[in-house]
């Protein structure tokens, strides 16, 4: 008896894909609730990084805010005016969003006002 049990395979055979059901479960899990919206996110702000134009206020990933007055190099480089007679230059990638998009709670200064 206990050598067709062995040959039988031992009852190790129950499951096969059931096994591995839990793992797939949490793939989809995983890809939709964190994966697919982090893609999204980053596909809207390239759109927005692309479609600047003179004018848009934007603020950068460093915390300076301005307006776009000019572009170099084939537009990978921003000329924003950040003061009466100041402007800067800085790469498109560094800009983190449109000012109009900032809520006025998100704006605190140094002291906690706003």
């Amino acid at each position: 008896m206990e050598i067709i049990y062995a040959l039988s395979g031992g009852g190790q055979q129950n499951g096969g894909i059931a096994a591995f059901l839990p793992f797939i479960l949490i793939m989809f899990i995983i890809y939709f609730l964190m994966i697919r919206p982090q893609t999204k996110r980053q596909k809207e702000k390239q759109n927005m990084i692309q479609s600047l134009q003179k004018g848009d206020k934007v603020i950068t990933i460093g915390g300076v805010h301005g307006s776009v007055v000019g572009f170099k190099q084939k537009g990978t480089i921003l000329i924003l005016k950040v003061g009466k007679n100041m402007d800067i230059s800085v790469n498109r990638s560094a800009v983190a969003g449109l000012s109009k998009n900032i809520s006025p709670d998100e704006i605190t200064t140094i002291d906690g006002k706003t």
